[in-house]
């Protein structure tokens, strides 16, 4: 079947019913690049992606923070087992960390507790509201909560 000038790829099609394959679609940066590696990421690129995770930049966000491409950041994070010194540096930087605790020499220090998440700040919000007001709050939260399945991480 044709479809403006690109043909569904049949085989394919079958593999992944839920998204329309086209044989000639052009590639993407959406599109994931080959397949899955069957390796562990090398140490550095572990450490570094859970630092980033764990600040929530996205590969994307934190290669901006640093000046290179999300491209690279991926590369670091999978791959790469001799980053250059100057990525390091930069890399701690926005991580917050040490070069020597980036790269694994030193164990990663306890990190200062950081401004209070936005639900903290509600709930230190709500404690401060009459009694009366917080058992209503509380009561259309538990209505919300008991009308969701809970999902385990």
């Amino acid at each position: 079947m044709a479809l403006d000038g690109n043909y569904i790829d049949q085989p394919m099609q079958a593999l992944f019913p839920e998204t329309m394959i086209l044989e000639n679609a052009p590639y993407t940066a959406d599109m994931p690049g080959g397949r899955p590696t069957n390796r562990k990421a090398p140490p550095f690129g572990e450490r570094m992606a859970t630092l980033r995770n764990a600040l929530g930049l996205s590969q994307s966000d934190f290669a901006a923070k640093i000046g290179s491409t999300r491209e690279m950041v991926n590369y670091y994070e999978r791959r790469a087992k001799n980053p250059t010194a100057d990525f390091v540096q930069k890399a701690a930087k926005v991580l917050g960390v040490s070069v020597d605790e980036l790269l694994g020499f030193k164990p990663l220090s306890p990190r200062k507790p950081g401004p209070a998440s936005k639900l903290q700040q509600k709930i230190e919000r709500l404690r401060q509201l009459p009694e009366a007001k917080q058992k209503l709050v509380l009561d259309l939260l538990d209505t919300v909560l008991q009308s969701q399945p809970v999902h385990a991480r």
